[in-house]
């Protein structure tokens, strides 16, 4: 499969933030921080979306595309500042606003693989996110 290595890093564009590694929490929804989550909880409050009820606190999200709108941004950095927040966001498509929201943050950040990457990384996976090289790697399985 294109973007993927033998040693299973995933190739995305260059991202924003620092290198961090953690539990993967997966689903091929979209993400909006202002619609589908607990901020208070930190779990995924709205009931249509796949990851409903999980904690997202401490975990690298791996979603399908962002949306919403400016709000993001705030929500993110509020989250953050909480210890309340994940410890990154991988998605297949970001928006400039969730980008924005993202640096604003100080979260980790990347996206624009050459495949779906919710389709290749597993919940409870262990991976490492290098935003400035582009990669994600799963370091541990399930």
């Amino acid at each position: 499969m294109t973007g993927v290595t033998n040693s299973g890093i995933l190739k995305g564009h260059a991202g924003i933030g620092k290198i961090v590694r953690g539990e993967a929490l997966v689903a091929s929804d979209n993400f909006s921080a202002r619609y589908d989550l607990d901020r208070l909880k930190g779990v995924f409050s709205r009931p249509q979306h796949k990851l409903f009820g999980h904690s997202y606190v401490d975990k690298i999200l791996i979603l399908n595309a962002a949306k919403g709108g400016v709000a993001s941004a705030w929500m993110l950095k509020e989250m953050v500042s909480r210890n309340m927040g994940p410890k990154a966001l991988i998605l297949n498509f970001a928006n400039p606003i969730m980008a924005q929201g993202a640096a604003y943050a100080d979260l980790p950040l990347l996206d624009r693989f050459e495949f779906d990457v919710t389709g290749f990384v597993e919940n409870g996976d262990i991976v490492e996110v290098d935003p400035a090289a582009g990669t994600l790697t799963i370091v541990g399985e399930k």
